[in-house]
């Protein structure tokens, strides 16, 4: 099928009239992407029209003959026909079956700002029967590229709750309230000075902390009836919200009371406590709430399955991997020491909560992390575990994932571009050629300097595999693949990338960035672990830091606290906060 000769487009983009006069369609959407890059491939300039299905074309969204009652929201169809194109798919589904098929046509959206497009003045197809439909429902990455750009999103084929899509771009799956929630129901502020009967009993005493730092009596009757009541509030204020969180606060100190703990021990596990709550929450305002999912965490204390109770059908479990090792994949890690202590003393590793949670519960979530939230640049070699983890998750009936990573608004170093780009393809097919993928970024990304800086990638990987070096979402740099003579041949490597690209400067740019994560490294240990301090190197590392226009450097301080930090002997930031309550400062 031609669609352009020599600069002059043959055939049209067609959509139905209603279509074209409604703003908000996600075939109209579908259709200018289209036409914005067949335009950018070919320099021709595409018209979209009215639907004349006897003429050759494009025809976006729903088609007669085709059927798209399997796709739901996100899946698509590209079926040519003759010298018919047919793009179709559910509400967000068109959209991406139009990414696809320019996908197919050598496209690639690397960034929000760095595009892969082809020219192609003549442009001919071949025959196309694709049907995609995603495994995973919600799919949910905060990377600062992708939640301040909401096209890009789009074209991540995200849909969760950090990406506030416009309709028209096939919006997301907003939250009423996103997880930790307990605080917001009952809040101390409120009921703890007359009802710390209302919190955790710990110790023979009721803890009642500002901040979230306590946890709820989930068999205080009094708790149930203030919880449905703000539950329901929350909902009757936020109409659009298809998911509302019911879940501990970021905090531990699960409740000792006798009734609690009775349930506890009968269940195996807090988590049963937690589940019958808020299944009786789910219950009583499904009436009232249909369309609504009920959320809550399985999350340090309650991460290991109960024996007994079972989410209702409107209730959904987020599983959080937090205490896990990121440098073996979940199934072959021998870490133990980052199990969870069940109520009869007993150890839970995160694979064996998982594999339980997926063999009872119909609706679960994860909340996955990517990076070392601590300390941002550091280098994290969880490249090679991705995708195993991703099938495994799928394997144990996971229906949706949100990969938590540097949330920093300006975005971070140790290649998250990369990571974004690998997870966003990860998330849409678990089962993709991965390598491919991190080639092609790798070498439109950094240009000459790709293999240089793939062998630094494998060499983190490959020295904390063979050293069977665990690595945790928080973690100090002082772990074996960071010693000082691996940073020597770190080094080695990213000037060996900087001379290959001496003559381009925006891929120099980008290996300079990235070579931030060894300097930061370099300055913490030696300062940390040496007490030795080179004032001109710190302060260049933060006058470079800001010159890339880069924020923060810990999940919780601000750069001018996290150079306090470095300078007066602090591992953190953070360790300032005497009273710490999880808000974040001011970005400077």
């Amino acid at each position: 099928m031609i669609l352009v000769q020599n600069r002059t487009p043959l055939i049209s983009i067609y959509l139905s009239a209603e279509q074209l006069s409604d703003r908000d369609s996600t075939a109209l959407y579908a259709a200018k992407e289209l036409r914005y890059y067949l335009d950018r491939i070919t320099s021709a300039s595409f018209p979209i029209e009215e639907s004349k299905t006897s003429l050759p074309g494009i025809y976006i969204g729903n088609i007669t003959g085709i059927d798209t009652s399997d796709l739901g929201e996100d899946g698509f169809r590209i079926v040519t026909d003759g010298d018919h194109l047919r793009i179709t798919g559910g509400n967000r589904g068109v959209i991406y079956g139009v990414y696809e098929f320019l996908e197919s046509l050598g496209c690639r959206f690397f960034t929000h700002n760095c595009e892969k497009i082809p020219t192609v003045p003549d442009l001919t197809i071949g025959d196309y029967d694709i049907r995609q439909v995603p495994r995973i429902e919600y799919r949910e990455h905060n990377y600062a590229d992708a939640v301040q750009n909401p096209r890009f999103s789009v074209r991540c084929r995200f849909n969760g709750a950090h990406h506030k899509i416009p309709v028209r771009m096939g919006g997301y799956m907003p939250y009423a309230w996103f997880v930790h929630t307990f605080e917001k129901m009952v809040p101390t502020s409120v009921y703890g000075k007359e009802h710390p009967e209302y919190y955790s009993l710990i110790n023979g005493h009721r803890v009642v902390r500002d901040g979230g730092r306590t946890q709820l009596c989930l068999t205080n009757p009094e708790v149930y009836e203030i919880c449905v009541n703000a539950v329901r509030k929350a909902l009757t204020e936020h109409p659009e919200a298809r998911i509302i969180s019911i879940s501990q606060n970021d905090w531990h100190g699960n409740c000792q009371c006798e009734n609690c703990l009775a349930v506890d021990r009968e269940e195996g596990s807090p988590s049963g406590t937690l589940l019958r709550f808020v299944n009786r929450i789910a219950e009583e305002l499904e009436n009232e709430f249909p369309n609504v999912i009920f959320d809550t965490l399985a999350y340090n204390y309650t991460r290991p399955a109960p024996k007994y109770v079972r989410n209702r059908k409107n209730v959904c479990v987020r599983l959080c991997s937090i205490e896990a090792c990121f440098a073996h994949p979940f199934e072959t890690c021998n870490d133990e020491t980052r199990n969870v202590i069940r109520p009869d003393g007993s150890k839970a590793n995160f694979i064996t909560d998982l594999r339980n949670w997926g063999k009872i519960c119909d609706r679960m979530y994860i909340w996955d992390y990517t990076t070392c939230f601590a300390h941002y640049p550091t280098p994290h070699p969880n490249w090679r575990v991705l995708q195993p983890n991703i099938q495994t998750m799928v394997n144990n009936n996971v229906r949706g994932i949100f990969e938590q990573a540097n949330g920093a608004s300006r975005g971070g170093v140790d290649f998250n571009e990369l990571r974004l780009y690998l997870i966003s393809k990860l998330l849409w097919d678990p089962w993709c050629d991965i390598e491919k993928h991190k080639r092609e970024f790798m070498e439109y990304f950094y240009g000459a300097a790709a293999p240089a800086l793939t062998e630094y990638l494998n060499l983190v990987c490959d020295t904390a595999e063979k050293e069977n070096i665990h690595v945790g979402f928080n973690d100090h740099p002082t772990h074996g693949f960071l010693r000082e003579e691996l940073l020597d041949q770190y080094d080695t490597l990213f000037d060996r990338a900087a001379e290959a690209v001496k003559g381009d400067p925006l891929r120099l740019w980008r290996v300079e960035k990235n070579r931030l994560s060894i300097r930061y490294v370099r300055l913490k240990r030696a300062a940390m672990l040496r007490d030795e301090y080179n004032p001109e190197s710190i302060n260049r590392f933060f006058s470079d830091w800001r010159a890339y226009n880069l924020s923060r450097l810990d999940e919780w301080a601000n750069i001018e606290t996290s150079h306090r930090a470095f300078i007066e002997g602090k591992w953190r930031g953070v360790e300032y906060f005497e009273h710490w309550t999880g808000e974040e400062q001011e970005l400077f």
